[in-house]
C-alpha cells in the first residue's frame, strides 16, 4: 500500500517514518507489518545471530534500511553483516544474508519483487520463513527453494528451524 506517490529520494531519505517504510520505484510504500507470530520471528532470529555474532565474526540488525538496485530501497526484517564490513547509515553494500519473515497480507508476488531487488543488490544469501506453515525458503533468482536446514556454505552460520519455529508454540 502507498503512502504518496514519486516522492524523489532525497526526502524519503530524509524523512522519518514510523514504522519505517521503503522506496519503491519513486514511490514511498508501508511495509506489512507482522502479527505476533512474526514479531516471534524476528526476535528468534535476531536473538539467535545477536548470540553467535563474535563467534561467527557477524552483525545482525533489524529493519535496516538498504539501496537495494539503483532506485529501489528496501528494510529487511533482519540483515546480517560481516563485522569487517564498514557501518552505513543506509547500506549500499550487500550484506551477507537477509531474512524476510512472512506477514498475514504478504503475497508471494510482492515478496518475489522484495527478493529480486535484494538479489540485484548482490545479496547472495535470502532466506524466507513462513510462520503459519512453517517452512523455510532459500531464494534465488530461480525462485524459492524450500530448506529443511538453513545455512551458508563453507561457514558455520545456520539458522535452527526446529528451534526458532518452536517459539511459535
Amino acid at each position: 500500500m502507498s503512502i504518496a506517490a514519486l516522492v524523489p529520494v532525497e526526502e524519503y531519505l530524509a524523512t522519518t517514518y514510523r514504522p519505517d517504510c521503503e522506496y519503491v520505484d519513486g514511490e514511498v510504500q508501508e511495509r506489512n507489518l507482522g502479527d505476533h507470530d512474526h514479531a516471534t520471528l524476528q526476535g528468534e532470529v535476531l536473538f539467535w545471530f545477536k548470540q553467535h555474532a563474535n563467534e561467527w565474526g557477524i552483525r545482525v540488525v533489524p529493519e535496516q534500511r538498504m539501496r537495494a538496485g539503483t532506485k529501489n530501497y528496501r528494510v529487511p526484517d533482519v540483515t546480517v553483516f560481516l563485522k569487517d564490513q564498514p557501518i552505513e547509515k543506509v547500506y549500499t553494500r550487500p550484506p551477507l544474508l537477509v531474512v524476510e519473515i512472512l506477514s498475514p497480507r504478504d503475497t508471494l508476488n510482492g515478496m518475489r519483487e522484495r527478493v529480486n531487488d535484494f538479489l540485484a543488490m548482490g545479496i547472495e544469501h535470502v532466506w524466507l520463513l513462513n510462520p503459519i506453515s512453517r517452512e523455510a525458503f532459500r531464494c534465488t533468482a530461480k525462485g524459492f527453494e524450500g530448506a529443511g536446514e538453513l545455512r551458508i556454505p563453507g561457514t558455520p552460520i545456520h539458522l535452527p528451524l526446529p528451534e526458532i519455529f518452536t517459539a511459535l508454540d
